[in-house]
């Protein structure tokens, strides 16, 4: 396979390396669900506001999440829903991977709590 434009690539695999942790994750999935502030967003993550707020910088710095000011509060979104989809899908490549193995994820059988829909 040629490929024509490797810097799409080279942009993908930085976009992904910006997700790829955990707390980031679970951000996306919580913002696909509503907008929330730094603080809903902390004690989700069950972090301290500091790093949730160092989280968030590194998502808006790739534009993947976007503010609103309302008064005194600041609200966080996605800047495109697809994300969300996006996630599910490898998270439930992920989850049947483990099935086929008969291995379970955190002692559960019902993996479907797992992927936000």
């Amino acid at each position: 396979m040629k490929v024509l434009n490797k810097e799409i690539f080279d942009i993908h695999a930085s976009f992904c390396r910006t997700i790829a942790n955990p707390q980031r994750l679970i951000i996306i999935t919580g913002l696909g669900k509503r907008e929330m502030t730094v603080g809903e967003i902390a004690e989700l993550l069950e972090l301290p506001l500091a790093n949730t707020s160092q989280h968030l910088k590194a998502l808006r710095d790739r534009d993947i999440v976007k503010t609103r000011k309302q008064g005194q509060k600041i609200f966080y979104s996605l800047n495109d829903p697809n994300l969300v989809e996006a996630c599910n899908a490898i998270r439930r490549i992920i989850l049947d991977l483990y099935k086929r193995k008969g291995q379970l994820i955190g002692g559960q059988t019902d993996i479907q709590h797992l992927i936000s829909e």
